[in-house]
C-alpha cells in the first residue's frame, strides 16, 4: 500500500515524500480514504501511530479542492488538550500543506494572544488550539465558529481526564451542525463513547491497535526501588548506560524540579516541564532536548501528550501513574512509528498497587526484577504490621476489660435482685 493508493493529491504526496515517509502507517490505510469521503470517525490509535498524519492528509486534500473565498472563513478545527500537542499538530499541517495554497494557525495559552488574535483576523483555513484559549478569544470575537466543515478532537481522553468536558459542549454549540467529525482517543471510556454519541453522526470505527495497548516494539521492565533510593539508581542506570536521551515521569511538579536539581547536580544535563512553567521555558526545554543539548526531560503528565521525539531510546516512569491509562500514554513517547524503544518503571512499596492496576488494564505482566542495593526496604511495613498488631491487642485486652465489666455489672444486677426477693 502507497500513500497514492490512499487517494492523496500530488501536492500532499509531494509534501510526504520531503517528509521522508514512503508507506502509510495502518491507521493511515484506514483513516484517509473514510475521511475523503466525509465519513465521521471514531478512531483508537495510540500515539506514534501516525494518527495525526492520518486526519491532517485528508483534511489539508477536502479544503483544498474547495473553490477560492474572497476573505477566508476559518473551515477547521483541531482540538488538542495541551500547548505541546497544539504546537506539534499546527508544525504538521503546516508541513504537509507546504504545496497548498492553505492557511492554518494555533493558539493556546502561556503565551501572548495579540499575535494569535492577529493571524486570525487575517484570516485562516485551519485553527489548532487548546480550549481554554480558544474560548477566551471566541468571547473576544477574534474569529466565528459558525462556517466550521470538519472538526477534530484529538487525544479526547486526555481532555475529559483535564476537565474540559463542559469546554467542549460551549465549543460545539458555536458550530454548525451539518459537520464532518473526528474523534481520535488512545483509550475508550464509557464517557469517550457517551461524548461520542452527542455528536459524531453514524461514525465509522477504527481501531489501529486494540484499546488499552501499547507499542509492540516497546521493550518494558520495572524494577522493585526503595523509595529513597530512586534518586541514586537512576542517574546509575543513566551514567553506566550511557543513555544520552531520556524523558522521565513524576507524578508532581514539584517532584520534577527536585529530581531536575539532583540531575544535574550529579552532572547530567536536564530540565523540567509542567504546568507551572511558561510556555517559552517548555518549548525551549523540549527543542535543547531534541537536538540532544540535554540528557534528560523531566515531566508530569500534563506534558505527556504532544511530546513527539523521534526515536526516543529511554522513557523512565520515575514515579508511576495512579490512573493506569496514563502509563499507556507516558510509554507511547518511545517505540514511535515503528521504532524500538525501553520503558522502564521504578516501583517503591507504596506503588505496587499502581503496578497491578497498570498490569490489569494491559492484560499483561510486565517482568518485575530486583537491583542489588536498591530493594525496598520493608522495615516500615514491619513497623507498620508491629503497630497494627500491637492496636489488636490493645484492643483485645479493652473489650477483655469490657466484657470482664459488663459480667461484674451483671453479676451485681443479679445480687440485688435475689437481695431484693428475699
Amino acid at each position: 500500500m502507497t500513500f497514492k493508493s490512499l487517494g492523496l493529491s500530488d501536492a500532499i504526496l509531494k509534501a510526504v515524500q520531503k517528509k521522508g515517509y514512503n508507506n502509510p502507517s495502518t491507521i493511515q490505510i484506514k483513516a484517509i480514504p473514510l475521511i475523503l469521503k466525509g465519513e465521521d470517525i471514531l478512531a483508537s490509535a495510540q500515539t506514534g501511530t501516525g494518527k495525526t498524519a492520518g486526519f491532517t492528509l485528508p483534511m489539508l486534500q477536502i479544503l483544498s479542492q474547495q473553490s477560492r473565498w474572497k476573505r477566508r472563513p476559518l473551515r477547521a478545527l483541531v482540538l488538542t488538550p495541551t500547548r505541546e500537542l497544539a504546537a506539534q499538530v499546527y508544525a504538521n499541517i503546516k508541513e504537509y500543506g507546504e504545496f497548498l495554497d492553505i492557511r492554518s494557525t494555533v493558539v493556546f495559552g502561556g503565551v501572548n494572544q495579540k499575535p494569535q488574535v492577529r493571524a486570525l483576523r487575517n484570516g485562516v483555513d485551519i485553527l489548532v488550539a487548546t480550549p481554554g484559549r480558544l474560548l477566551d478569544l471566541h468571547s473576544q470575537k477574534a474569529f466565528s465558529l459558525a462556517r466550521i466543515e470538519i472538526l477534530v478532537l484529538d487525544e479526547a481522553d486526555r481532555m475529559l481526564d483535564m476537565g474540559f468536558l463542559r469546554d467542549i459542549k460551549k465549543i460545539l454549540s458555536f458550530m454548525p451542525e451539518k459537520r464532518q467529525n473526528l474523534l481520535f482517543s488512545a483509550t475508550f471510556s464509557k464517557e469517550i463513547k457517551k461524548l461520542a454519541g452527542s455528536f459524531l453522526h453514524h461514525p465509522k470505527m477504527i481501531e489501529a491497535t486494540p484499546e488499552n495497548t501499547t507499542a509492540e516494539k516497546v521493550n518494558q521492565k520495572a524494577y522493585r526501588v526503595d523509595k529513597s533510593k530512586k534518586t541514586t539508581l537512576l542517574i546509575q542506570f543513566i551514567l553506566e548506560g550511557n543513555w544520552t536521551q531520556v524523558l522521565v515521569f513524576t507524578r508532581t511538579k514539584h517532584g520534577a524540579n527536585k529530581l531536575c536539581k539532583k540531575l544535574l547536580t550529579a552532572g547530567i544535563t536536564s530540565a523540567a516541564i509542567h504546568g507551572n512553567k511558561s510556555q517559552a521555558a517548555r518549548t525551549k526545554a523540549l527543542a535543547e532536548f531534541k537536538k540532544n543539548e540535554i540528557r534528560v526531560l523531566v515531566a508530569t503528565d500534563i506534558a505527556a501528550r504532544g511530546l513527539d521525539i523521534p526515536l526516543l531510546p529511554h522513557v523512565v516512569n520515575f514515579e508511576l501513574p495512579n490512573v493506569p491509562e496514563d502509563y499507556v500514554h507516558r510509554i507511547g513517547r518511545t517505540g514511535r512509528a515503528g521504532a524500538s524503544g525501553e520503558a522502564i518503571s521504578f516501583v517503591s512499596q507504596e506503588e505496587k498497587t499502581y503496578l497491578k492496576d497498570i498490569e490489569k488494564l494491559l492484560d499483561q505482566k510486565i517482568e518485575t526484577e530486583n537491583v542489588i542495593g536498591f530493594e525496598p526496604d520493608n522495615s516500615q511495613n514491619k513497623v507498620d504490621q508491629s503497630s497494627q498488631k500491637g492496636s489488636q491487642q490493645k484492643s483485645n485486652r479493652r473489650d477483655g476489660k469490657k466484657k470482664y465489666y459488663d459480667r461484674t455489672k451483671k453479676n451485681k444486677k443479679r445480687t440485688n435482685f435475689n437481695n431484693r426477693n428475699r
